[in-house]
């Protein structure tokens, strides 16, 4: 006989009182735990708090790390990263949370087995539901030499996405690419950044010279996942070329990962400083205490590190898709290179070394553009596209008009 699902831990799941929205948002990821979606899916939180809807999130239990306020169901950790865990199917302890306390939208994050089982749950109770794609999870498998897992696990996610009423995507060029491998009701919203965290005015001597820099030695700075998919082959071929114009460039990676250790037996103590996962004061620190940020990955949604080194006032070079794509005007406030081009990536680096002035030019317009991403309008957006789904849907809430987005 299968064993039954547990009980889900329950703590304050919903008030009493009724406020505008009651959203629940399901989630694999959650911080502390380090990384884009955790981060992104936060600060979207704090802001529909802000506007005084209720939400009611549902993720793994983390241990030592568990507030009120959340259902905690449980996890396993992932493998390669043991300080992250994925959700188990929980189809029926959300059918009893959600028949008891009933929500007026589902929101989902990751696809996930809790991710699934919440569509189901969602589905069973006529929910509506909108979804997050967050996660380029179909990309990363050339990168760990099972490339053939490409189209199965697109499949999967477009069965996933297309059973929610709606999709929120980062940007219009992967809401295109994704309507051409048939995922539906795809929407706009973009990423937001904390521009007072990330400041220029951040920037320490004392954390350079742990570095080894001086006041006038070039930083490069690169913030992710020390792991295949951020294709770092490209990022040490980059800096090498720079070092062979300017030996003072030193780098240092934010950041941790199943590369790491491999990474740091090559490159510690050739110019490459291993400066760990940093998070909240710290990692703006970090940023901002450097000059150049370098950023080859192609396999982001977004890119979150891009627009928080910008507003960090530091000169960025990323290839001409996701985030980079929306915020740099190439020459002007940053640098791109062509998609995927390793070469070109490579040779707009070296620009970089030979050229400090473009350097300095760059980073005084870096912030400007990045500063435009407020997560206030950003959340506004996502509000809209809730209320829209809910009027679809045939909805009214106490207090609230819904008019469509």
């Amino acid at each position: 006989m299968p064993q039954a699902e547990p009980a889900p831990i329950v703590v304050d799941a919903f008030a009493p009182e009724r406020r505008t929205l009651r959203i629940a948002i399901v989630t694999e990821t959650y911080p502390p735990e380090v990384n884009g979606v955790a981060a992104t899916i936060a600060c979207c939180v704090e802001g529909l708090r802000a506007r005084q809807h209720h939400v009611q999130l549902v993720r793994p239990r983390q241990d030592g790390a568990d507030i009120g306020g959340d259902v905690l169901l449980r996890g396993l950790p992932i493998p390669n990263y043991p300080h992250l865990k994925m959700g188990l199917p929980a189809t029926r302890a959300l059918v009893r949370l959600w028949t008891l306390s009933r929500p007026d939208l589902v929101h989902i994050v990751t696809e996930g087995p809790l991710g699934w089982s919440a569509l189901r749950a969602a589905r069973k109770l006529r929910l509506p539901v909108s979804s997050d794609f967050r996660t380029n999870f179909h990309a990363y498998g050339q990168h760990y030499g099972m490339g053939w897992l490409h189209r199965p696990l697109m499949a999967y996610l477009r069965k996933f996405h297309n059973r929610c009423d709606l999709t929120m995507v980062p940007t219009e060029a992967l809401r295109q690419q994704l309507a051409g491998q048939g995922l539906e009701r795809l929407r706009v919203v973009a990423r937001g950044v904390d521009a007072a965290l990330f400041h220029p005015g951040r920037r320490s001597d004392g954390l350079r010279a742990e570095w080894g820099a001086r006041p006038d030695t070039p930083v490069v700075v690169h913030v992710g996942r020390i792991a295949p998919e951020k294709n770092l082959g490209v990022l040490m071929d980059a800096v090498q070329a720079m070092r062979a114009i300017d030996p003072r460039v030193r780098l240092v990676m934010v950041g941790d990962g199943p590369m790491r250790a491999e990474l740091a037996r090559q490159w510690q103590g050739r110019g490459v400083v291993f400066a760990g996962a940093r998070t909240g004061h710290e990692l703006a620190a970090h940023y901002a205490s450097g000059d150049i940020f370098l950023f080859p990955s192609v396999t982001e949604t977004f890119g979150n590190v891009t627009p928080e080194a910008m507003a960090s006032g530091l000169a960025v070079l990323a290839y001409d898709y996701a985030a980079a794509h929306r915020l740099i005007r190439h020459g002007s406030n940053g640098l791109l290179a062509g998609l995927d081009d390793a070469a070109d990536f490579v040779a707009q680096a070296e620009q970089m070394a030979r050229r400090p002035e473009l350097v300095s030019a760059l980073r005084r317009h870096a912030r400007e553009a990045a500063a435009a991403l407020a997560w206030p309008q950003v959340v506004g957006e996502m509000e809209s596209l809730f209320l829209g789904v809910l009027q679809a849907d045939g909805h009214r809430v106490q207090g609230l008009a819904l008019a469509a987005p």
